[in-house]
């Protein structure tokens, strides 16, 4: 089933489908269901279309997802680039964020770099 652009699936509770969403959780798609007056038990296939059209307006009035999120959050990030703060230049550089180590953590968005006394090659002098 499609709502709002995103394909959800049909089989799983209104309650979980809507989590497919890009920028609603657990907690917002309660939030949706009680506003639209909607039994978050029933299956995503069992929707009427007045139920539809009551989750459709409660979200396109209060929230703010997929591609207009993901223009804010990318407006956001480029606007403390911008400003030259150490989150941007953190951003910048592709390094964690919001403090976390990088001794040890962050290896996949590093390149996987692992640097060891013994990983150095033996050179093999000629006789």
């Amino acid at each position: 089933m499609r709502l709002l652009g995103v394909n959800i699936p049909d089989q799983k509770r209104i309650e979980a489908s809507l989590t497919y969403i890009y920028g609603i959780g657990p907690a917002i798609s309660k939030r949706i269901l009680v506003a639209a007056k909607v039994s978050p038990d029933k299956r995503t296939k069992d929707l009427t279309a007045d139920d539809l059209n009551a989750i459709k307006n409660v979200v396109e009035a209060n929230y703010r997802i997929e591609g207009e999120l993901r223009q804010l959050v990318r407006s956001n990030i480029e606007r403390l680039k911008t400003l030259g703060t150490y989150r941007g230049s953190r951003h910048a550089r592709r390094l964690p964020v919001r403090g976390q180590r990088t001794k040890t953590n962050s290896r996949s968005v590093r390149g996987n770099v692992r640097k060891t006394a013994g990983s150095g090659k033996r050179k093999v002098a000629l006789k």
